[in-house]
């Protein structure tokens, strides 16, 4: 049972309490296994049976995004119900945190239990739908968020001296040069499955930095490799897409509206908002976490600091909603 860093008792806390944090500034995110949650007096509990004795750990869930329930878990009705009305995201995963699934469909992509409520906001999905039908703004679209992508991962990398003391600098010369040709290129790109090669391509590239950086020999991007790197980068990857779910639940744009992944995945929104940061972040921790033989509990921790650090779910929202209110199309 992998107990978060951060789970604590607030006997004060009370159902009037919920959403009094705006969604962009949520920093939780929390996978849990071999444990039952419940609700219990308005908060959200879950409850181990570690060393035969029955402990309980409170879920501030007013500063949560979303809750991964791993294998051996279970929630009751009543939790569900609170967790709702607290606006956080809801998934159903495999051990380790993936693969992520919804009841007994499982998929290779995202399915979220997304609270119900009528009243969602309108204004960014009648933006979104402006647009999206229309083929050349929709390719236009996913070049604004491959270059949020990049913009941010030059961002983080010129700032965070831990990840520039493992070589991770976008100042770096070579580094650098390879993030202005990409820029370079997004504009060049005349198909959305040209700017899916030309982000994998770039994805490679920097696995290949961070495997030298690391002194991670031999490493080869398997999803279902068994190594470290390859774990980490997996259960990183879907906490990353429980902050892209949650930006898109909470502007109320449906995950089918994707730009760049395709019109046949429903989930393939949430990877498109994921993917504005985890090359800046997931992917240079996974390598870092795995060199340093850190625990999978471990690496989850500086994730979640990582995203609270670079407020990486506020550059989410701020780059989906300018992009879904956009009237000049012209990059």
């Amino acid at each position: 049972m992998a107990k978060p860093s951060n789970a604590y008792t607030d006997n004060s806390f009370a159902s009037s309490d919920l959403k009094t944090i705006l969604h962009s500034k949520r920093a939780n995110i929390y996978y849990l296994s071999h444990c039952r949650v419940m609700q219990k007096d308005g908060r959200i509990l879950y409850l181990t049976e570690e060393d035969k004795a029955n402990l309980f750990y409170n879920i501030p869930i007013a500063n949560t995004t979303s809750i991964l329930l791993g294998t051996g878990t279970s929630i009751t009705q009543a939790a569900m119900r609170l967790l709702s009305q607290a606006g956080v995201l809801v998934g159903f995963c495999g051990g380790g945190g993936s693969p992520l699934f919804m009841g007994a469909e499982r998929e290779i992509f995202i399915e979220w239990m997304t609270p119900q409520s009528e009243y969602r906001p309108t204004e960014y999905i009648q933006g979104w739908m402006s647009w999206w039908w229309d083929d050349d703004k929709r390719l236009m679209a996913a070049k604004l968020l491959q270059h949020a992508r990049l913009a941010y991962l030059q961002t983080v990398w010129s700032r965070d001296s831990e990840l520039k003391r493992w070589g991770f600098d976008s100042n770096n010369d070579a580094v650098q040069a390879l993030l202005t040709d990409n820029i370079r290129q997004i504009n060049q790109q005349m198909e959305v499955m040209h700017l899916l090669q030309l982000e994998a391509r770039l994805t490679k590239q920097l696995y290949k930095l961070a495997a030298k950086n690391t002194s991670y020999d031999g490493f080869t991007r398997e999803h279902e490799g068994i190594d470290k790197a390859n774990g980490f980068l997996n259960h990183g990857n879907y906490l990353a897409y429980g902050l892209g779910a949650t930006t898109a639940w909470t502007l109320g744009i449906p995950h089918g509206f994707a730009v760049m992944h395709g019109k046949t995945r429903r989930g393939a929104l949430v990877f498109d908002i994921a993917d504005i940061i985890k090359d800046a972040l997931v992917l240079p921790l996974a390598f870092i976490c795995a060199s340093e033989n850190m625990s999978e509990q471990e690496f989850r921790q500086e994730c979640l600091n990582m995203f609270t650090k670079h407020k990486a779910l506020d550059y989410q929202f701020e780059v989906i909603k300018q992009i879904a209110m956009t009237k000049d199309w012209e990059l």
